[in-house]
């Protein structure tokens, strides 16, 4: 009888260590495919004029006097550069700083608006309203607490300063030289009053065009502590409507901003 029983017990170990395994190897996501909406950090990434580029310094890389080998390096970055996340209090006093922005509102369903097609000729393009009407009028009205994406196509013209930013010179000077397209500051407010949004991004350097001088679309967005997610890339391998967005920036306490890994989640098949 003690043998049965033994018997019983490592196999019934066995088959539910191995469904545990099975369960802890299965991805929370099936059927479809990551895409990764981040530019890399390195000498080349673009940051406003006035601020200083990304530096990454070697510490240590070899081999140490106990004879493994060992690497780290030591990096600089402003806050506000690459593909980055900027949070309401960095237009808005009292708003929220990067780390109390909760991360419901960093993830979820992502509505991308296209309109590649109208900044190709015309840097300074802002998103309006009629634009977003469009694109509903295509895909379907825009639902509370969606995270909006707008596909300028500039992310394509990475990292030529002078393509992409409009100048490559640096310093106060430059900033009048800027030339990308944002969103309306109109179409801002209509997607906080008339769509309640959590969230908004964009392929450029600023949420606000170029040329803007009050940054209107910041200060609307952040008044009511919505966050945006700038330089964003690849915003042409995501569907209008569909995907699940996650976009972490670095934990900064009380930082009004900070770099940002931001991935989005496609239904479909995967690609072999």
């Amino acid at each position: 009888m003690k043998s049965i029983l033994k018997v019983l017990f490592v196999a019934a170990f066995f088959i539910t260590s191995n469904a545990t395994s099975r369960a802890a190897d299965a991805p929370p996501f099936t059927g479809g495919r990551w895409v990764d909406l981040s530019h890399d950090f390195s000498a080349e990434t673009l940051y406003w004029p006035t601020d200083d580029g990304f530096a990454l310094e070697v510490q240590f890389n070899g081999i140490t006097p106990k004879g493994y080998f060992y690497a780290s390096n030591r990096y600089r970055a402003s806050e506000h550069g690459g593909t980055h996340l900027d949070a309401p209090v960095h237009f808005a006093r009292d708003r929220k700083s990067v780390d109390q922005l909760p991360l419901e509102q960093l993830t979820g369903g992502v509505f991308v608006v296209d309109v590649s097609a109208k900044t190709r000729n015309d840097a300074d393009y802002q998103v309006s309203i009629d634009d977003l009407k469009e694109w509903e009028a295509a895909h379907g009205r825009i639902p509370e607490a969606a995270i909006v994406l707008l596909n300028t196509g500039f992310a394509r013209r990475w990292p030529d300063a002078k393509s992409y930013l409009g100048t490559t010179e640096k310093g106060p000077e430059a900033v009048e030289k800027l030339h990308f397209p944002g969103l309306h500051p109109d179409a801002a407010r209509w997607l906080l009053n008339e769509r309640h949004i959590k969230a908004v991004g964009l392929d450029t350097a600023s949420i606000d065009y170029g040329q803007s001088k009050l940054f209107e679309t910041h200060r609307a967005l952040f008044e009511k502590n919505i966050p945006a997610f700038e330089n964003v890339a690849g915003l042409d391998q995501l569907p209008a409507t569909g995907a699940y967005l996650v976009a972490l920036p670095m934990k900064i306490k009380g930082g009004t901003g900070g770099p940002l890994r931001i991935v989005a989640w496609v239904p479909g098949k995967t690609a072999p």
